[in-house]
């Protein structure tokens, strides 16, 4: 700005110096002219002045804007940084909260672990010893009693199935005298192993029975289970408090009654051993509560 005012001053006193010298026309054509340049070359100087001042005004307006602009922006800015700042912190005391439940539920997951392998650990302590007790018995057997005699192991359970015409004579609950050495075998397992649980089982086909002394084969299947364990009992020395005799009729066949073999087949009595069940009741008492 004071450029352009001295611009104007010395403008303005040659344009008075070129005017009385016109008036008078005292100066030489040489020095007119000299005065004539110089005022020009202001005259230019003082245009090119004035459009760089609009310029700079221009400019400045423009950086008055990007400011306002920018100010703006930056109040935009801080509220987000404000909602940013919001939301973290929720989501801290949510993480925290979070932690504390993830922490419970791993809690409960390996309390869970633990009675699983609690149980795996005890059906492979029954399944080792019901596999012992299987193969001492079907070693004791001859290859003659294995014809008349099935063990199988299922679900922790040992079944012991004797062929009816190898135990009784038909329609007969006394038994033969020659079953009693396979009953002696069965009777060392039984008591070698002192915490199984033994249930006799009398079964038959569903053909009716006429003797006057069995009213049917309910009778007679019961007859018969009662008759083995007494003689588990009396002549082999197990422990009476360990056994159960129970018949189940003609109601529980393995085979069809329409044929002689699977009637055959359906006369039968079981010899069931439960080994430590109460192992895994005790484990079922004991498993892990659901936490509220």
């Amino acid at each position: 700005m004071k450029a352009n005012r001295l611009i104007m001053t010395a403008f303005a006193a040659i344009a008075v110096t070129v005017a009385s010298l016109s008036v008078t026309s005292c100066v030489s054509n040489k020095k007119y002219n000299a005065l004539k340049g110089e005022y020009e070359q202001l005259r230019a100087s003082y245009d090119d002045s004035q459009k760089a001042l609009g310029a700079s005004t221009s400019k400045a307006q423009t950086l008055d804007q990007m400011l306002a602009e920018a100010r703006a922006r930056n109040e935009e800015l801080r509220k987000d940084y404000e909602q940013v700042q919001h939301t973290l912190n929720r989501a801290l005391d949510q993480n925290q909260a979070g932690s504390a439940n993830i922490s419970k539920l791993i809690d409960e997951i390996n309390a869970s672990n633990r009675y699983i392998q609690q149980l795996v650990a005890a059906k492979s302590r029954s399944d080792s010893l019901n596999m012992v007790l299987t193969n001492n018995l079907t070693r004791s057997l001859s290859s003659s009693e294995l014809r008349d005699v099935d063990v199988k192991v299922l679900k922790g359970v040992v079944y012991i199935s004797l062929a009816d015409n190898m135990l009784f004579r038909s329609g007969s609950y006394e038994i033969n005298p020659s079953a009693m050495d396979i009953l002696s075998k069965i009777a060392k397992i039984i008591k070698d192993y002192k915490d199984y649980s033994v249930l006799v089982e009398g079964n038959t086909d569903n053909v009716p029975i006429s003797r006057t002394n069995i009213r049917n084969n309910w009778d007679l299947s019961a007859l018969r289970a009662s008759s083995v364990v007494q003689a588990l009992q009396n002549k082999f020395g197990v422990d009476p408090a360990r056994l159960t005799a129970g018949g189940r009729g003609e109601y529980n066949p393995v085979a069809t009654n329409d044929t002689a073999e699977g009637r055959q087949l359906n006369r039968r009595t079981q010899i069931i051993i439960t080994p430590e069940l109460n192992q895994f009741l005790d484990l079922i008492d004991k498993a892990p509560e659901s936490a509220d």
